[in-house]
């Protein structure tokens, strides 16, 4: 009998900015049993925006939570299984506007969501995404700086992060071992356990269409937002950004390595 999925939902409208580091600095944070999934010999690191919609648990809806924005931080390792490689991501950080979906995302899998509150704002000319669209996901945080006293001239205690683009060219399926492929093509999650072992999660989806994106924008207080060593290479600009159509997901069950 087929596995039943923990959280159906489709997550569409994704836009990822990528970073390359160093590959030591995702060895030391891999959890046990997995190991740096490079491209080419390089390893990233990516920030996601996307849109949740039809959230369901063990196929029911939550009032109030069936579609929000995420935005998250992650990582890619790989594990080897007999013949197969299982090609997965770690979160560093998620941010939701919905406790309730940190709440149990953090109890059941002990991931890293935070609650802030979001927007998103889509200017899409049809009914998918084309050249010339453009995509914004943003979070408000804590200003980074001390707040006794009067904040910088011109900013407020709290701020607006934000990752934007456009769609730079028609989408789809991306090339075979193209390094698009490498940062949407991942259907394993991993995470260390609260007793320092590792748990895998299966993620089943249909393959995405992409497109390579431009007008880029990434603003983030970084001290205010990250507290993982990772942060320190979210300081510059991507050296790709690209956008993905998404697909209805399936999330299944967690497992002990």
């Amino acid at each position: 009998m087929p596995e039943r999925p923990l959280l159906t939902a489709r997550w569409t409208e994704l836009l990822l900015l990528n970073f390359p580091v160093p590959v030591n600095a995702i060895e030391t944070l891999a959890p046990p049993g997995t190991e740096p999934d490079l491209h080419d010999g390089q390893a990233y690191i990516s920030v996601v925006g996307f849109r949740f919609h039809a959230v369901r648990f063990f196929g029911l809806p939550v009032p109030g939570h069936t579609s929000f924005p995420e935005i998250n931080l992650r990582y890619y390792v790989r594990r080897q299984v007999g013949d197969e490689t299982r090609r997965g991501v770690v979160f560093v950080r998620e941010i939701a506007p919905r406790r309730a979906v940190a709440y149990t995302a953090n109890w059941l899998y002990n991931e890293n969501y935070i609650t802030r509150p979001m927007r998103s704002t889509l200017q899409v000319s049809g009914p998918i995404l084309a050249p010339g669209d453009t995509l914004e996901y943003a979070w408000r945080s804590n200003c980074s700086w001390p707040l006794r006293g009067r904040p910088p001239r011109g900013q407020p205690h709290h701020r607006w992060n934000r990752l934007a683009a456009r769609v730079a060219a028609p989408l789809a399926l991306p090339a075979r071992n193209s390094l698009e492929e490498f940062f949407v093509e991942h259907y394993w999650g991993y995470v260390r356990a609260r007793d320092g072992t590792t748990r895998e999660y299966r993620v089943t989806h249909d393959p995405w269409q992409v497109a390579p994106a431009d007008n880029v924008t990434w603003d983030c207080d970084l001290p205010a937002t990250y507290t993982t060593p990772l942060a320190e290479y979210l300081n510059q600009s991507p050296s790709s950004a690209i956008v993905a159509t998404g697909s209805p997901i399936q999330l299944h069950r967690g497992r002990r390595l």
